[in-house]
């Protein structure tokens, strides 16, 4: 599966949505600097979409996380993210079970989906796209997510997250063609300072 770019970058700087209390959107990344843990506050939502119409949407309820952003240089930012995947929440149950099996994730036998940053490159002053290593179902891919800051304050931070993957490069492809191969992410991270 291979996240591709789709919007505001992975793993993830994932989409942060102010929070009450985070105040005005910062003006850049850099007076946002320092070190942040993910928080449950945030939301990692995902599609695929489906001949016909309908498709899968879904959420991870248990994740963490940690970024730090460097303010003197942001290319030296870094971000780590975990996903637990038998936390799946879609609208049916018999979905779940489908997404935790062996066809897909095989939770049981790989309990966490994870990335790692090897390069954040800046684009605006309040986004950047986040390069990394994803790993799932025991295979590590590249992938890339854009990242768009939108609220901080000395204590909190937001961000919006967005990008896609190839589900295929994961041996995740059950279901194609009639399910997309690819995997679209709109996250919502919200992060506490350390």
């Amino acid at each position: 599966m291979r996240w591709k770019a789709a919007g505001a970058s992975a793993f993830l700087f994932a989409a942060l949505v102010a929070e009450p209390g985070l105040g005005a959107p910062a003006p850049d990344l850099q007076a946002a600097a320092g070190t942040y843990r993910v928080t449950s506050a945030s939301r990692i939502g995902f599609s695929i979409g489906q001949v016909g119409g309908g498709g899968i949407q879904g959420t991870f309820g248990n994740f963490s996380g940690t970024f730090r952003i460097d303010g003197g240089n942001i290319g030296r930012s870094t971000v780590q993210f975990t996903i637990y995947p038998q936390s799946v929440v879609t609208r049916e149950r018999r979905m779940e079970d489908f997404l935790r099996s062996s066809a897909v994730f095989h939770a049981e036998k790989f309990p966490t989906v994870t990335f790692r940053s090897t390069a954040v490159r800046q684009t605006a002053s309040d986004q950047a796209i986040v390069e990394g290593l994803l790993t799932a179902r025991g295979t590590t891919r590249p992938e890339t997510f854009n990242v768009r800051l939108t609220g901080w304050n000395r204590s909190s931070i937001a961000f919006e997250v967005t990008g896609s993957l190839y589900r295929s490069r994961y041996g995740m492809d059950v279901g194609t063609p009639v399910y997309s191969n690819v995997v679209r992410f709109d996250m919502d991270i919200r992060g506490r300072r350390n």
